[in-house]
């Protein structure tokens, strides 16, 4: 049954990790989401340049790894995935009500985040309605 919660529920929790906890000590002019630039480590390119990475960077690198895999759940026509599609939607709301309400939440990182988790509601409602109309197709052609 842990195949039914949606896997973009854990960047969405370590955002709020980060937020809720590392952003309290923020300067209240830059604001909470200052904490998800700090950068965590240097990567020395070839060229000659330095790749930053920060906090933002690899929860947004996480997020796009999970709607990877998220995708490939929604494929699936088992009982299980309209539990899936309803715990993505409500997920949805969550950040949603996240993003408007909350100041912390208000950043590019969290509303790319966000739309990540639009696009698995979409794509698993999409992909369960194809399949269903494939399946009880009454017109033989």
């Amino acid at each position: 049954m842990l195949i039914a919660i949606p896997l973009l529920i854990v960047p969405v929790m370590i955002y709020n990790l980060v937020i809720l906890l590392g952003g309290a000590g923020a300067d209240p002019l830059i604001g909470p989401t200052a904490v998800l630039g700090e950068v965590l480590f240097r990567v020395p390119m070839t060229s000659g340049a330095v790749w930053n990475i920060s906090i933002g960077d690899l929860i947004l690198f996480l997020s796009l790894i999970l709607l990877f895999v998220e995708l490939l759940k929604s494929t699936s026509s088992q009982r299980v995935a309209i539990v899936n599609h309803a715990l993505s939607m409500a997920l949805f709301v969550v950040c949603l009500v996240e993003f408007l309400l909350l100041p912390g939440f208000a950043g590019s990182v969290f509303f790319l985040i966000l739309t990540m988790v639009l696009l698995d509601v979409l794509a698993g409602f999409i992909v369960t309605i194809i399949a269903s109309r494939r399946d009880f197709d009454l017109n033989p052609r």
